[in-house]
Parts: structure tokens; C-alpha cells; sequence
């Protein structure tokens, strides 16, 4: 993701900001007004696309989730799509008093629109490919999840205005892009993809990738956590037998 990132910075390009002095998150340049608590805590809270590409690529190389797989793939596609709409559009970012060299189109905001795509897509996954409890109560978790997904969409869509790298409609149209994505993209993989899954899992390619297809799985989690204990259980008795001996 290139939206509003610092390329790159001088002594010479600070020495002409007149109006504020800007400092930025060393990691990726994201800059904020000096001594700006809150821009400070926005300008971090901006990077959260970033963790969240690293957090999927984790899970794709440790679990081999074809679903995960398909979610990844989802994201990526929503920003070829923004690519496409910024350079169709070509609406400028908002002025800045400070000379800095990013991607020059700010219609429609990435990080927005990546966000409102995890967003959206996280509420399906989790009402309807996510097992369901007996009891309501034990699904709060899932509705914490949801709420504190747009919550953190809205902070990221907010720090882009705040920072000065969009305008409100740009966030705006973004987010309503992402969302709008996020609805068909898992329209797609639930109805087109999820009835290939196992025969993707079972080919000789995904037997090489070590692919898996957790769809029947009702808890994914509980499944694994009682498989390796088993298994660890089962080691352990053949170890002690063959000591025995």
C-alpha cells in the first residue's frame, strides 16, 4: 500500500515548512505535527493496514487455511481496484503547508477502503462461516469483534482527514468502496470458491502446500487444540511403552 506514505524527506524540504514543523513514525514515514499527542497516537493507529497484511501472511505460511488464503486474496484485489480508481479519478490529495513526495491521487483513500473491506468481510465470516453457539451469550465475542472492526476502520478512515493526506469525501468513498467489496468479494468465495476448497486441499499441488480446508470443521480451534493433544498423548504412551521394555 502506497496511500499517503513519505517517499522521502530532507533537511532542505524541512527547512521550508513555515507553518508547523512535521516529524514522522521512522518505521514508514507517516507524518504528523510535532508535539501532536493525538496526531501521534493517528499517525500509529494508520499503520493498522500494515500489521493486518503482516498478521495474514503469518497465518498463510503457518496454518495453509485455504479460506485465510482467500480472504488475503481478497484484500489484494481491493487494492488493485483502488489503484485503478485513483488513476481514473485523479483527485488531488488536500494541500499540505509541507513538501513531501507520495503517491499524488487521494480519490478514493486506500487505507479506507482496505479497512472497510477487512470490516465487512469479518462480519460475514464470523455470522456465517464461524460455528454458532446454543446460547447467544457465547457469541458476544463475535459481536465485540464486529463493533471493534468498524470502530478501528472509522479511527484509521479518521486519521487520514486528521493527518491531512484526504479529504473527508475521500475517506467517505473509500470506506463505502470497501464495504460495497467486501460484500461481494465473500459473496463470491461462499457460493463460486468454498465448493472447490476440498478438491483444491486434495490435489497433488495443495498435498505439496500442505493446504487445508477447515469449511465442515464446526471450531476450528478446539478441533486442533484436541488433535495434537491426542496425538501428544498417543507419543507419550508409545514413548513410555518402548522405555519399558
Amino acid at each position: 500500500m502506497d496511500d499517503g506514505i513519505d517517499i522521502s524527506t530532507s533537511a532542505e524540504t524541512n527547512a521550508h515548512c513555515s507553518k508547523s514543523v512535521y516529524t514522522s513514525i521512522s518505521l514508514t514515514h507517516v507524518q504528523y505535527t510535532k508535539g501532536d499527542f493525538i496526531g501521534f497516537v493517528l499517525a500509529w493507529s494508520s499503520l493498522v493496514p500494515f500489521c493486518l497484511l503482516v498478521a495474514f501472511v503469518t497465518l498463510i505460511v503457518f496454518r495453509r487455511d485455504i479460506h485465510t488464503i482467500s480472504y488475503f486474496v481478497g484484500l489484494l484485489l481491493n487494492e488493485a481496484v483502488n489503484w485503478i480508481l485513483k488513476h481514473t479519478i485523479r483527485e488531488q490529495r488536500p494541500s499540505r503547508d509541507i513538501s513531501v513526495l507520495f503517491t499524488e491521487y487521494g480519490m478514493p483513500s486506500s487505507h479506507s477502503q482496505f479497512m472497510y473491506f477487512f470490516a465487512t468481510y469479518l462480519v460475514f465470516f464470523l455470522l456465517i462461516r464461524v460455528y454458532r453457539n446454543y446460547n447467544w451469550m457465547d457469541d458476544l465475542w463475535k459481536y465485540a469483534l464486529i463493533v471493534g472492526g468498524y470502530l478501528c476502520a472509522t479511527l484509521v478512515a479518521y486519521s487520514r482527514v486528521y493527518l491531512g493526506y484526504h479529504t473527508g469525501s475521500q475517506v467517505i468513498w473509500g470506506g463505502v468502496v470497501g464495504l460495497v467489496l467486501g460484500c461481494v468479494w465473500f459473496a463470491f468465495v461462499q457460493a463460486i470458491l468454498t465448493p472447490f476448497f476440498p478438491y483444491l486441499a486434495g490435489s497433488r499441488p495443495g498435498e505439496l502446500l500442505m493446504l487445508r480446508d477447515s469449511t465442515l470443521i464446526p471450531h476450528v480451534l478446539w478441533f486442533e487444540y484436541t488433535s495434537s493433544r491426542s496425538e501428544a498423548r498417543n507419543r507419550q504412551r508409545k514413548l513410555t511403552s518402548r522405555k519399558s521394555q
